[in-house]
Parts: structure tokens; sequence; C-alpha cells
């Protein structure tokens, strides 16, 4: 038995890159799902233009590099702006172009000239863990083709909706992108990675500094306020990473308490082919340095992580509390504004015995894990929001 190892592939030229979409594609799903009712998905990315491949971000857990590589390879703007164009005439184009991008929507060419004659750098990486010497932060390009776009006829809208690297935005010291990304290629939210707010797990995922994120937080607000708009960004947040303890989960819990933010899903790490990320699952070991790493491997541990992203769901109610104790974060339990969850149900109410009375004689206000009211029993005013609630199940008698 033998393994053969092929070399990888060299990039695309962009004259190759345009050849490849060029060619006839039907741009439909195949005939034989109109019986099931079609694709939706479809409509996502009907409407959208790739104009990239490959990524020299280097996340620690990203299986892209492996099958598009680390060397950027992009198409030309003529010919992106043949298949807009192509697209304004579809019957049923309204206006919109969804996106402009690709892995990363903010690379538009490889990431150093040393690239184009001697690839990508073995033992070092682009961006982490800052960038690096050598590194072309250029938008120039982008921003020339995002204005073409716009000003083609029946178009009223280009979205960015591909991930950016804000910290490779960051680096660019000429701030023209960001202006004109907030201007007019953001739909009101505008999604972005930081994975996590630990720096001992984003070391692990390769990833910047929290201080950069935040950095980038900074001036995303600015520019908004600048410009008269009120735009948000929903972080892309991932648990259970080589690296994160139940401590680390907790001060992401933290932060997204602090944001006012609580993610509709979450993006529990799983080991994919061929990634640093996964050789540390596994092993247990940061192949980079041969130190050991904590992994998260047990199920329930993982759904405890990955509960304390949405602490404020009722159905989590459990995990949360016991991972809570676990971390030894009792504090964190309790009326305070900055308790995650709320205590459960005292052992007086659920026994039946009389409630304790205070020094006035008044009986002290019931509070349980369930409990939504005001902690001296007063009625709130209505708002016309439904609050969320810490709602776990009683149990069947």
């Amino acid at each position: 038995m033998f393994v053969v190892q092929n070399p990888p592939q060299k990039p695309l030229s962009k004259l190759e890159m345009d050849q490849v979409y060029d060619l006839p594609y039907m741009r439909a799903y195949h005939p034989s799902y109109e019986s099931a009712g079609g694709v939706p998905a479809i409509s996502e990315v009907k409407y959208s233009l790739i104009s990239n491949r490959g990524c020299f971000g280097g996340c620690s857990f990203c299986a892209l590099t492996f099958h598009q590589g680390r060397i950027i390879q992009a198409r030309s703007q003529e010919s992106i702006l043949k298949e807009a164009k192509m697209i304004t005439e579809d019957p049923g184009f309204k206006g919109y172009i969804h996106d402009v991008g690709g892995p990363t929507a903010n690379f538009r060419a490889p990431a150093c000239k040393k690239q184009l004659t001697k690839g990508a750098c073995p033992n070092k990486q682009c961006l982490f863990p800052k960038p690096c010497a050598n590194l072309i932060a250029d938008h120039k390009d982008y921003i020339e083709l995002l204005h073409k776009l716009r000003a083609l006829p029946k178009v009223k809208k280009v979205f960015i909706r591909s991930g950016i690297r804000f910290d490779y935005l960051l680096a660019d010291k000429d701030r023209t992108f960001l202006r004109e990304l907030c201007e007019h290629h953001v739909s009101g939210q505008l999604k972005v990675a930081p994975e996590h707010i630990s720096d001992a797990v984003l070391e692990k995922m390769g990833k910047p500094p929290v201080a950069v994120y935040r950095e980038f937080v900074k001036e995303y607000k600015a520019m908004n306020e600048k410009l008269g708009k009120k735009q948000y960004l929903v972080p892309y947040l991932m648990s259970s990473h080589p690296g994160s303890t139940l401590k680390e989960a907790v001060e992401l819990a933290e932060f997204l308490r602090d944001l006012g933010y609580m993610p509709e899903q979450v993006q529990d790490f799983y080991p994919t082919p061929s990634t640093i990320s996964t050789c540390m699952y596994y092993t247990g070991l940061d192949p980079r340095t041969m130190q050991p790493v904590y992994v998260a491997t047990n199920p329930h541990e993982k759904a405890m992580q990955r509960a304390l992203i949405q602490y404020r769901n009722p159905e989590n109610y459990d995990l949360v509390h016991e991972a809570l104790l676990k971390a030894g974060r009792e504090d964190l339990i309790g009326f305070d504004e900055k308790c995650l969850i709320r205590p459960r149900k005292l052992k007086s109410e659920k026994s039946g015995k009389p409630q304790a009375r205070t020094q006035s004689g008044r009986t002290k206000p019931k509070y349980s894990g369930n409990s939504a009211g005001n902690s001296n029993g007063a009625k709130k005013k209505s708002t016309g929001r439904k609050p969320i609630r810490n709602v776990h199940k009683k149990k069947q008698k």
C-alpha cells in the first residue's frame, strides 16, 4: 500500500480565472428539483458575484486554505462587470447585488510581492500573530470595482455579505474602504468573525487579539455616526475550540451580556480535515509549539459552552447554571444586572414552608429561576416587547 501525495496545483492566473467564470453556466438548480419546490437557498447566491479565490488569513480551524490555497486568485474587473450586466437582465433581478466577494471579501491580490515568485511562506502567516512587515494592505482595486458595479443601469444597491478581515482593513492606513463599506454596502448589519474574545483561545485559533476587534468596533461605530447611519455589527462566535475551558466560555458570555446581544446561531467547533485545530483536538498538543492544550471533547461540556453563548434562551437554563457552578462563577447567578441567570426556586417555596419576613413584618418577595418580575414586586410598564425570560420546564410529577 502506498499513499500518493500529489503536489498542489499552482494558483490560477487572472486570465484563467476569467475563463473559468466565462463558461456557459445554467445559473439555476437542476430541473429535477422543481417537483420538490426548487432550492430556496439559491436566492442568496443567484445575484452574487465571486471576485476571488483563496485566503491568506490562515485561521487554524479553516480548511479553505487546503483546497483554494493561500495565494489570492482574482478575476479581472471586466470579467466581473460582464457577469453583473448579465445578472441585471435576469427577469427576477430586483436591483440588488447580494454580494461581491469570496472566502474573504476584501482580499483582491496576493498578500505580498514575494508570493508571486516564491509562493506562500511555509512557516509564517500573513496576518497572525500580527500583520507581516511585507503585507500589502490595499483596497483601491476593490473600491474601484464596487464603484463601477454601483454605476451599472438597473443596479440599486451592492451589498458585501462575504466575511471581511477587519485586521486587514485596519492594516490599510487609508480608511476610504471603511467609509465606502458603511456608506454603500451594508444592509443595516455587517457580519464579522472575531470568533472569540479570550486572547488565550484566539491565539490557538490563529486570530488577532481581541484588542484588534475592539479597535475595529470603535472605528466602525465612529464612521457610521459620521455618516448619520445606524448600522450594527453581528459577530460570528465559536464555542469549544481547543484552548477554551469553561472559564473562557463564561468570559464570552459576559462579553455578549455587555454587548446586549444573543446570537441566534452558534458555531460549535468541529474538527475538519487537515487543519491545525483538528490536530490539537485529537492530540491535545499545539503542533506549532508541541505544548499541551486543553480540548473539550465531552459532549456535555461542549453543550455547556455552547449554551453559555445563548444564556438568555430559557431552554439553556440548566446547562448554563451547571456551567457557572463548575466554573466557580456563582456571582453570575442572581438579580444584579451583571448576572447571567436568576437563582432556582427557593427550597422554602418548594416545600411549602412559611416564607421569611423582613424586619418590617412584610413577606419577602418570591424569587425563582423562572421569574421575570421586579424584585420589589412592582409592575413594570409595558414596552410593547415580549421580555426574554429564563424559564425552565417543571418536572412532571
